[in-house]
């Protein structure tokens, strides 16, 4: 396997506790299952789906009998390898959009959203800004502490659990709802739209939590 670089499938389209997920490994299966190389987390998605493969000439990928399909470019997969090549989309049961980056081509790509983050945080000083301009009045304790946690996971998923552990004491977290939870990141998600309304940073994540993306949108 190259060892420089590594090939990765970006997530646009699908839920999935990554948006990205470096190839690493010499067969790689996609699939529903929480145990999969690469988690799709949808109804029509199949428990092992589909799987990437690494050989010396290229990445293959090959369909595993799923129910509703795998796709290269909207053509339909087999169960006979394929391979694939640098910005291939593959389309996982038509619910899910994932590109194939070649390792020579995931340095520039993986460095543009870390080249101007929307999101800026001064953990001491407890301060916060959006695009350049600081988020004035300050959030609330409970939105702030809810962006800090997202802000050191930045592009990975939190669980409501790690929510709930860090916004509230020990004594309210018995009694918070899933509903309480929505609404403290609905009221984050609407001060940072009062000053950045064009790009999304806080993300729901069906099933798992939430993720922030740092970035602005390209």
């Amino acid at each position: 396997m190259p060892n420089q670089e590594v090939a990765m499938l970006f997530v646009q389209e699908g839920n999935s506790p990554k948006t990205q997920w470096p190839l690493t490994k010499a067969s790689h299966i996609i699939g529903r299952d929480t145990d999969s190389d690469i988690q799709i987390d949808e109804r029509q998605v199949s428990r092992q789906h589909a799987e990437i493969a690494y050989t010396p000439q290229s990445y293959t990928i090959r369909d595993l009998g799923s129910k509703n399909g795998t796709f290269v470019n909207g053509q339909p997969v087999s169960q006979k390898a394929q391979p694939i090549r640098n910005g291939d989309e593959i389309g996982i049961a038509l619910c899910a959009k994932l590109v194939f980056v070649a390792e020579d081509a995931t340095a520039p790509i993986v460095m543009i959203p870390e080249q101007e983050p929307g999101i800026k945080m001064d953990l001491a000083a407890k301060r916060v800004w959006i695009m350049g301009q600081e988020v004035n009045p300050p959030l609330s304790l409970a939105q702030y502490n809810l962006l800090e946690l997202l802000y050191n996971n930045a592009g990975n998923v939190v669980s409501r659990d790690d929510v709930v552990n860090v916004v509230w004491s020990e004594e309210e977290a018995e009694g918070v709802s899933e509903q309480a939870i929505d609404a403290l990141a609905r009221r984050l998600r609407e001060r940072i739209a009062e000053i950045d309304s064009e790009n999304k940073y806080v993300e729901t994540v069906r099933g798992h939590g939430f993720r922030l993306n740092l970035a602005k949108n390209y």
